[in-house]
């Protein structure tokens, strides 16, 4: 399945966002998208707080993820061909307040905020105001967890080991973090260049705006009030998927050659 992608411009990381191709394509630079094009449709997609509230639902303890302040992120588009339609791997970290981790863990020890995923394709980690959030594993099951503090924004980091580039669809209290509805595997990514970082630092409500991800309380997370679902809040997901014919471990074919052809004494052109 070809799909189109997005840049985001920023200082910290190279990152690309995917949109499907329609039938007959959308090209970015073409101009303001009519009413009915996929890319008006896009749009409206990332609206989250259209139509009315859902009513609060009973409070639970510990965190989820609420509706931070609007920031600028700028997207431009490329093009990525999946490998599969399946991800080459994924990688899940839960996350609560101090005592939420601590009722959630029999035994844990503190590891260094990013770890690998995906078959070590990725290091990732989550980030908050100050620098990384205290990460801990938990004995027995292998869980991953990090401790927030209501009120404070935070921004999920992923670096590109490999020498290609990869897709990384992400999901916060299971809604994806491109449209704030909910995450799937077919959803649309962003792409990360070998060897770069990638901080996505919230919703995406436009393709230039951002909404921070904030932690909440249960009954104010983006889930509660947006969807009245609350069933997978605490919880942060990636997939990563690879470049159809390309090994994501190696050079490619194509640029293997360019360099046995290149010559020291070019004649001038």
């Amino acid at each position: 399945m070809k799909l189109k992608a997005a840049v985001l411009l920023g200082a910290s990381l190279i990152a690309l966002f995917i949109s499907s191709c329609s039938p007959t394509g959308y090209s970015p630079s073409a101009g303001a998208p009519s009413a009915g094009s996929d890319a008006a449709r896009l749009e409206k997609s990332r609206t989250p707080w259209n139509g009315p509230m859902q009513e609060a639902a009973p409070e639970r303890p510990g965190l989820a993820t609420g509706w931070g302040d609007e920031r600028n992120s700028e997207i431009s588009y490329t093009q990525f061909t999946r490998a599969s339609s399946q991800p080459a791997g994924t990688g899940i970290i839960f996350y609560n307040d101090p005592e939420g981790v601590e009722a959630m863990t029999s035994r844990k020890e503190k590891v260094a905020a990013m770890q690998t995923a995906a078959g070590e394709m990725v290091e990732w980690g989550v980030k908050g105001r100050n620098g990384f959030l205290p990460t801990y594993k938990e004995y027995g099951y292998g869980r991953r967890l990090v401790a927030g503090n209501k009120g404070s924004s935070y921004s999920i980091v992923v670096k590109n080991r490999c020498k290609s580039a990869l897709e990384i669809v992400a999901s916060v209290d299971g809604l994806d973090v491109t449209d704030g509805r909910t995450a799937s595997f077919s959803k649309s990514g962003y792409i990360i260049q070998p060897g770069k970082t990638l901080e996505i630092e919230g919703f995406r409500k436009s393709e230039s705006k951002i909404a921070e991800f904030e932690f909440s309380s249960v009954s104010g997370s983006y889930a509660n009030l947006k969807h009245g679902d609350t069933r997978n809040v605490g919880v942060i997901g990636i997939a990563v998927f690879t470049r159809k014919g390309v090994n994501p471990w190696k050079w490619s074919e194509g640029e293997i050659q360019r360099r046995g052809n290149a010559s020291p004494f070019a004649e001038a052109q």
